[in-house]
């Protein structure tokens, strides 16, 4: 075997055991203890983080973040890869934020110049644009932590309607919409599954009062449960094509609509009662690419409000 190969594959082997003796190393690759010690000195120059410790138990270890070995992209998978990470620059927070920038930093500055020309180039001519908000959300890393590892956490919320308040929770996962973060979790308060704005978790820790973690099974982002709505209230309401449209774009939305072949459609489920001055605003938004039915309440809330704006004008 070639060095550089033996260097390549030893660089894998530590990554994957993390703790290792020399010896092993060595018989592994077939060669003496000496040219080991000689490749992971080579390997600590090239940046993989090792540590020695000394006595019959004794060894190395891998500490830190691991170094991935090197990966062979094409000239095209490089440059999607540049804008991938790229594109997040509009949002304020991210729980990778300094791992992305760097890694973003790395693409850029190993590329060939006749690359680095075509990126610059392709700045000004593709975006994945983002609405930028004001509100950072300080605590993205712990709360996709949590959601991995399942823990549950204490944070502080401010809720819109209820003001500041500790709850316990144990997130699923966090994503991003409309450039705003959030946090799917469950709510040991408010015993059920609840979406939470990031940007109104102003701090979170890890529970220590013994609050044991749920075994919340197979649930994913991607199989988010739906609250159950507190004092259900009927939403039905008729939607036109760009009604559809404007509805899809709408995440809590999607699980709601009926799509018919004409590409209109149709909002028939159950809301909380507490949810009418939102589903007001909406609604007002929706103009006459919306027909609502029902509930009486929400009918009466819009009038109200439209009552309320023609004083504006």
């Amino acid at each position: 075997m070639s060095k550089s190969k033996r260097l390549m594959e030893l660089m894998m082997t530590v990554n994957r055991k993390r703790r290792f003796k020399v010896q092993e190393l060595a018989d592994q690759f077939g060669v003496s203890k000496r040219t080991i010690l000689r490749d992971l000195q080579e390997l600590s120059e090239l940046g993989v983080p090792l540590y020695s410790e000394v006595g019959p138990h004794g060894g190395y270890q891998v500490i830190r973040e691991r170094v991935l070995p090197p990966i062979a992209f094409t000239e095209g998978e490089a440059v999607a890869m540049f804008f991938a990470v790229h594109a997040l620059r509009h949002y304020s927070s991210l729980p990778f934020e300094a791992e992305s920038a760097s890694a973003l930093s790395k693409f850029y500055l190993h590329m060939p110049g006749d690359v680095r020309d075509r990126i610059d180039s392709m700045k000004d001519r593709v975006d994945f644009i983002t609405p930028t908000r004001r509100g950072d959300a300080p605590c993205l890393s712990i709360l996709l932590d949590a959601a991995i590892h399942r823990k549950v956490l204490v944070i502080k919320y401010k809720s819109k309607d209820e003001g500041t308040s500790n709850r316990q929770i144990q997130p699923v996962g966090i994503y991003a919409n409309n450039g705003f973060w959030y946090c799917t979790g469950y709510c040991f308060l408010r015993h059920g599954f609840r979406v939470f704005r990031c940007d109104r978790i102003s701090e979170a820790v890890y529970d220590v009062t013994g609050m044991e973690p749920l075994d919340l099974g197979d649930i994913r982002l991607s199989r988010r449960e739906a609250a159950k709505p507190r004092e259900p209230i009927h939403l039905c309401a008729e939607l036109s094509r760009a009604g559809v449209q404007r509805c899809e774009a709408e995440l809590w939305l999607g699980p709601m609509l009926v799509v018919y072949e004409d590409g209109s459609g149709l909002i028939d489920t159950d809301v909380s009662r507490g949810d009418i001055p939102f589903l007001t605003e909406f609604f007002i938004a929706l103009g006459n690419e919306a027909i609502l039915q029902e509930p009486a309440e929400l009918r009466d809330s819009i009038r109200s409000r439209l009552t309320e704006l023609l004083a504006y004008y």
